[in-house]
């Protein structure tokens, strides 16, 4: 056994490279030998990779000299031809003649003949793409100072034993390496947005860091939102088939965050001098041993980590009743999640004579648009259903949602708040549903879009904390669980410094959490303060964006203003060019700068309507709109009527005032037919812990500094000004 060892210099070890993907480990079975390379862990750490993918070095060739065998030193010689004259082909070409020489006569050196009959056996036999056993973390031994000291045949040391017992036992060529590495220094377990935000972060932080991404998925890391949104309002087919979709500004775009010549193959990754993304597709990891650092596939592969990120996201959420519904009707269910989902529904949605789809948050009602959209030109029938009173129910106040309820509607679908499905069954092709009012509904197919449920499988097994109240794993403010393993995405149960424990399932919270995760894997520690935000679309013209807490039990201040045809989702993105509403709030500031910076420092109040939501008292939810102009006392001065001496807002006034619509409105009024756009405030202990930015856009800067705050605010209407709600108005 040849044991080589050393880093040596660039030439050398570009030269011993090239030799070696000559000389490869079938080569050597002819003459009995396997060869070994051994690596420092300096050496290791350098180049981030296993430390058998080192190529030997001319120290290395010239210890095997001085060994004494006469060929060792022929070889030695053609090395030094080599350096001097860069000639790889001469070494490829010597070691080829060589290997051809000695199959013919099968002539080994005296001094090699004994080891070579026993490590002929070992070497002819097939290299297993066995899982790793043991750490490759030890500290290689230096490399011998001449063979006559420590021969070639010694038996290694326990350092040497140890590393050798975790490598491959021949060197690894392309063709025999395996297709998983056995070491990552940055591991990402999932191919979502957060671990795609991680990685970039990541690459930023080290420009040649090797990061290795685990996803069960067969797909590269893409973007979700368009799944329910643009992709279904696509009239090119063709163009849907890969996964490309045309933004409300008819820009084309992939779904995909990279083309596939952006990432390098897994096993060809610890070979990548400038680092580099490599994703193992359609495997899983089953556990992490924190103390070994170790991750285990489902495939009993295990691979070395220096840092983890648990960016495992979440999985649809299923209702009983089609949990326990026979095969028929679960073969006929969609649990909406990813691009194999999206491709079942949209195939389905062509031939089906109905579409029921299941819950009124934010998924639900955005495919239910889509699928209304779709089906008025051709016969497909689309019913959404929910418990609540309206779509998005949870989140807007009730006048919101019932508006949104009715905008629904008007895409072509049937509505029915507060239903709920009891049973399920299955019957001549179609899938019968049983409602809580009693009425049967035959439909094709059903869409489940019931919220998520977080991927937490990892923590039993790996000794993670999981958040009993929120659900996920639990983190700290800088997303760490344990030493080395960070958590971020839908997964992640994390401590807000301004709101307190939280668990968000969103796009943008994918994007901020991924990258401070992957930046606090490069040393940063920074906690968690940057709010996330999340958008809807339901179709081109009525979107809003959200940020913080944002429940429609707590109480609510709306101001609203005329839309123009500047506040739509089609017109920020053709304003931006970018439908991703996490990556247009960068450019708020520079848009709207002298906007906002007006409007901070304006003491004239420009309201026209407020909203009032009150907190619900025995059960019973009151809701008044009013109109200030109508009432003998002001909250705030109007316009015409203000000057410089004009007097502060009569806060007793105020909450008499509300005291009185309190008790004069125990059922919500009937809803204005448009609000056009407006901002919600969202209050717990007269503090605003949430914002929502209703068909107004590139504002999100200005809510996420007033949640930061965490002030209590006496004049909302000043709070509103700072959105400049009429800035587009002629």
């Amino acid at each position: 056994m040849f044991r080589i060892a050393g880093a040596g210099s660039v030439t050398a070890a570009r030269l011993s490279a090239a030799c070696c993907r000559a000389v490869t480990s079938k080569q050597f079975q002819v003459h009995g030998a396997s060869l070994h390379v051994l690596s420092s862990e300096t050496s290791r750490k350098t180049r981030n990779g296993p430390a058998h993918r080192t190529p030997p070095s001319w120290q290395s060739v010239r210890a095997m000299a001085s060994a004494g065998e006469s060929q060792s030193k022929i070889n030695y010689l053609f090395y030094g031809l080599a350096v001097l004259f860069g000639g790889g082909g001469i070494v490829y070409w010597w070691s080829r003649k060589y290997m051809r020489e000695t199959s013919k006569d099968g002539s080994t050196s005296k001094k090699a003949a004994a080891p070579a009959a026993a490590a002929s056996k070992e070497a002819t036999e097939p290299v297993a793409e066995t899982p790793v056993t043991a750490t490759t973390k030890s500290e290689a031994p230096p490399a011998q100072p001449a063979a006559a000291e420590a021969p070639a045949e010694a038996a290694p040391d326990a350092e040497s034993k140890k590393l050798l017992d975790a490598t491959p036992q021949s060197y690894p060529d392309y063709e025999v390496m395996p297709e998983i590495p056995g070491h990552a220094k940055y591991l990402l377990i999932g191919g979502g947005t957060a671990s795609f935000a991680a990685f970039r972060a990541i690459r930023a932080s080290d420009a040649k860091a090797q990061v290795l991404v685990v996803t069960e998925e067969e797909e590269l890391p893409y973007m979700r939102p368009p799944l329910s949104k643009e992709l279904w309002y696509s009239d090119e087919p063709k163009l849907v088939e890969k996964m490309k979709f045309k933004q409300w500004n008819g820009k084309e775009r992939s779904v995909y965050y990279n083309p596939p010549s952006f990432y390098v193959e897994p096993k060809e990754l610890a070979y990548q001098e400038n680092g580099g993304v490599a994703v193992v597709k359609g495997r899983k990891v089953m556990k992490l041993d924190p103390q070994k650092q170790v991750a285990v596939l489902d495939n009993g592969w295990e691979i070395f980590y220096d840092k983890v990120l648990i960016a495992t996201g979440g999985r649809p959420r299923n209702i009983p009743v089609f949990e326990r519904a026979s095969q028929e009707v679960k073969d006929r269910v969609t649990l909406f999640r990813g691009i194999k989902d999206f491709k079942r529904l949209d195939e389905v949605s062509k031939n089906a004579s109905s579409i029921v789809v299941v819950g009124g948050g934010f998924l639900g009602s955005e495919l239910t648009c889509a699928l209304g959209k779709r089906s008025r030109d051709s016969s497909l029938k689309v019913i959404q259903m929910f418990p609540e009173a309206g779509n998005m129910g949870k989140v807007l106040p009730e006048y919101l949602s019932q508006w949104t309820t009715a905008k629904v509607r008007g895409e072509g679908a049937t509505v029915k708040p507060e239903t709920f499905v009891k049973r399920a069954r299955y019957s001549d092709g179609k899938v019968i549903l049983k409602l809580n009012t009693g009425e049967e509904i035959s439909t094709d197919h059903v869409v489940v879009a019931v919220g998520l449920e977080p991927n937490t499988e990892l923590a039993k097994e790996s000794g993670l904390e999981v958040d009993d109240t929120y659900g996920g794993f639990r983190v700290n403010a800088e997303l760490e669980a344990r030493s080395d393993i960070w958590v971020a995405g839908d997964a992640s149960s994390f401590y807000d410094i301004k709101l307190g424990r939280r668990r968000v399932e969103h796009h943008d919270h994918a994007v901020v959490s991924g990258r401070l995760a992957g930046e606090n894997m490069t040393g940063a520690k920074k906690p968690y303060w940057h709010q996330s935000m999340f958008w809807s679309d339901l179709g081109p013209d009525v979107g809003y964006e959200a940020i913080g807490i944002v429940d429609s039990s707590l109480p609510t201040v709306a101001v609203f203003a005329k839309a123009t045809e500047k506040d739509t989702p089609r017109a920020v993105v053709e304003e931006t060019g970018e439908s991703l509403r996490s990556v247009t709030e960068t450019e708020a500031l520079s848009i709207f700068g002298s906007a906002m910076q007006q409007a901070a420092t304006s003491t004239v109040p420009d309201l026209e309507v407020m909203e009032a939501t009150l907190p619900a008292k025995e059960g019973v939810r009151e809701t008044k709109v009013f109109d200030l102009a109508n009432y003998p006392f002001a909250l705030f001065p109007h316009p015409e009527s203000a000057t410089d001496e004009a007097p502060a807002p009569d806060v007793e006034a105020a909450a008499k005032l509300v005291a009185e619509v309190e008790a004069e409105n125990r059922v919500a009024p009937t809803p204005k037919e448009d609000y056009g756009k407006g901002v919600i405030f969202y209050l717990r202990d007269d503090v605003i812990v949430g914002v929502v930015l209703w068909n107004l856009f590139n504002r999100m800067p200005i809510a996420r500094k007033i949640i930061k705050e965490g002030k209590q605010h006496q004049d909302l209407a000043e709070v509103a000004k700072l959105f400049d709600l009429h800035a587009d108005e002629d």
